[in-house]
């Protein structure tokens, strides 16, 4: 199993847990489909995506998973308060032009929102950014300058602090360390490289 394929299935196994059977599911950033395949063959979720990115949206339908392509707020917007029982922001807030509008609109038509992102803190970030100053690449951050990939890095520190200032609840949280698969026992925004919440209202 490659370490890609690995850390997608940690990630996926912590949400499946998250998930309750047969709800429905919005998926943003749903990527190639994987998280709602899984959870549509795990959970028997009514699960739908939404991406910008064709080929993704076209892996999707060849997986027979149910996606949009198009703008994740305007898709928010379309739907009434509480419409789902859960949205994931998985792998997608840290490319977000404005991650604050997308989660607290989720927030408003989900009752639950479950976000997962990389951790800016991590301490190995933080010294590759230190001894080379330049942006980050390594096995997490994979691309150039010039791609503008994370456009939007956070830290869990950042997100916290954003959590509390928007009164958003906590029900669950899972912080990993940099195998992403090992819990982290303490020290989370300098020790975890990766982060998922379950957040609520």
């Amino acid at each position: 199993m490659s370490q890609r394929i690995e850390k997608r299935t940690v990630d996926m196994r912590i949400i499946g847990e998250w998930v309750e059977p047969k709800t429905r599911v919005l998926d943003l950033g749903c990527g190639r489909g994987e998280l709602l395949d899984y959870l549509l063959q795990t959970k028997r979720a009514d699960g739908v995506g939404v991406d910008l990115d064709l080929d993704r949206i076209t892996a999707c339908v060849r997986r027979g998973v149910t996606a949009y392509q198009g703008d994740m707020m305007a898709f928010l917007r379309a739907f009434p308060a509480q419409h789902f029982d859960r949205v994931i922001l998985s792998r997608t807030v840290h490319e977000l032009n404005q991650p604050a509008e997308v989660i607290l609109e989720a927030l408003r038509v989900g009752r639950a929102l479950t976000v997962g992102f990389v951790n800016h803190g991590f301490w190995k970030n933080r010294w590759a950014a230190l001894v080379q100053g330049r942006k980050l690449r390594n096995s997490v951050y994979t691309t150039e300058w010039a791609e503008s990939r994370p456009a939007n890095p956070l830290s869990i520190a950042d997100f916290e602090d954003f959590c509390r200032a928007k009164e958003i609840r906590v029900t669950h949280r899972v912080h990993l360390l940099g195998d992403w698969k090992t819990p982290c026992p303490a020290l989370p925004n300098l020790l975890a490289g990766y982060a998922l919440y379950d957040l609520t209202r």
